[in-house]
């Protein structure tokens, strides 16, 4: 089976085409297509680090340095859950709420221009399968027969 013809390689090379058009979008605003899905995922009563790294599909260790990065940006600022003072919460500043917009409005262009060249039934059918994939790849255990 060569490369080319590999549900994972249109997946790639799919997403990195999307983020890299984000990525453009993204920069004449100062953030990234990383740092908009952040900001767009942190709720007004703050939102658990470990919960962004789960979002982010990475640990909370290496999320560190993009909050890091957030907060010298002036977009978020951290505090303890008074709740559970174990956990970190991430909230908005003004200018995290400012920019979360944009990434928000970036996103809704995009996906309607998406949306404007599927027809709906190929649309639907793409979000299924999506989702069917990536229900397989969670149950996917290999074999010691499979190498």
């Amino acid at each position: 089976m060569s490369q080319d013809n590999t549900i994972d390689y249109y997946l790639k090379i799919t997403w990195q085409s999307i983020a890299n058009r984000y990525n453009q979008m993204t920069a004449q605003y100062g953030i990234t297509q990383a740092t908009g899905y952040v900001l767009i995922n942190i709720r007004k009563e703050g939102t658990a680090v470990t919960q962004i790294a789960t979002l982010l599909g990475v640990k909370s260790t290496s999320l560190s340095r993009m909050l890091s990065g957030m907060e010298q940006q002036g977009l978020i600022y951290r505090a303890t859950d008074p709740q559970d003072k174990r956990s970190v919460r991430v909230f908005l500043t003004d200018e995290g709420l400012l920019k979360r917009e944009i990434a928000k409005n970036l996103v809704r262009t995009f996906n309607s221009y998406l949306n404007e060249h599927f027809k709906d039934s190929e649309r639907q059918k793409l979000i299924d399968l999506l989702k069917r994939l990536n229900e397989l790849a969670v149950k996917y255990t290999p074999s010691d027969d499979d190498l």
